[in-house]
């Protein structure tokens, strides 16, 4: 779905697939399974649900947790607004700008963000109310947060109509959101909780201001073959100015030019592969 308009666009549900959907799938099935866990086994689906959600004290063992904290439930609810959530606005955003962005950005996010809130939290050494050591973040809230701060950044000034009366612009949903999770962190008795989506938000604008359009992995790709072909190029400067001395010994003189390749005495450069100017 664009949104090239200046008008406000109908929030309806974009198309299901990429990362997005992935993301969504995976997040359906992890709670239906802890679903049914908790009615069959529930001991053993809260030895479950300890293993994946976030915790500052487990984390720095349990690594994994720093990905997995989103995908370990919640309520129904909280659950269902999640994913819609993340399916309106991640299928946009993922639409234009692409699937490695896509999940390059929900890996920022969400371990950026859990890696923040859990060393705030070990920080604090439990003199924070809410925000304790042994605390837990879970679901896909804080990712949701991040999303909608990263189509704001992308159209501020698009505006959203919801149920057919009320048109709200990007800039201005993402703000109330931020407000409520700071009303929450200030009020609420899960702070911690409200600490990691704040982080998330943080680690997402992190990405945003600083990683390329088209991602990290992308813009790392483009800097090492830039370095590889100036390295190229610079033995390719070297061995045409050691030819060229040769040359000059044997009572020839060459020109080449900056890239290393022969001008003819017309002075047009020949192609590096063309080898009949040495004939």
């Amino acid at each position: 779905m664009a949104f090239r308009s200046n008008g406000p666009v109908m929030v309806a549900l974009p198309p299901f697939r990429g990362v997005t959907r992935r993301i969504i799938l995976t997040a359906l099935v992890s709670y239906l399974l802890l679903l049914v866990l908790g009615m069959v086994l529930p001991d053993f689906a809260g030895l479950v649900f300890g293993l994946f959600a976030l915790s500052p004290v487990k984390a720095v063992r349990e690594v994994w947790q720093l990905v997995s904290y989103p995908f370990a439930g919640g309520g129904l609810l909280s659950v269902l607004f999640a994913l819609l959530t993340i399916w309106f606005f991640g299928s946009t955003l993922e639409d234009e700008r692409g699937p490695r962005w896509m999940g390059e950005y929900f890996f920022v996010a969400t371990a950026g963000g859990g890696l923040v809130a859990c060393l705030l939290a070990l920080a604090s050494g439990d003199r924070v109310r809410g925000i304790a050591r042994d605390s837990t973040a879970f679901g896909l809230w804080p990712f949701s947060l991040a999303l909608v701060l990263a189509f704001a950044s992308f159209y501020p000034e698009q505006g959203l109509r919801f149920n057919f009366i009320l048109t709200l612009k990007a800039k201005y949903l993402a703000a109330i959101y931020l407000l409520l999770y700071l009303a929450m962190t200030l009020l609420g008795g899960d702070r911690f909780q409200t600490l990691t989506a704040l982080c998330n938000a943080l680690a997402g604008f992190a990405y945003l201001r600083l990683a390329p359009r088209r991602g990290l992995r992308v813009g790392v790709s483009e800097q090492w073959f830039a370095l590889r072909n100036n390295y190229y190029r610079a033995k390719r400067r070297r061995a045409a100015k050691k030819f060229t001395v040769y040359m000059r010994k044997q009572g020839k003189e060459v020109s080449l030019d900056d890239d290393g390749r022969y001008i003819d005495p017309n002075g047009k450069p020949r192609e590096l592969n063309d080898r009949n100017w040495m004939n």
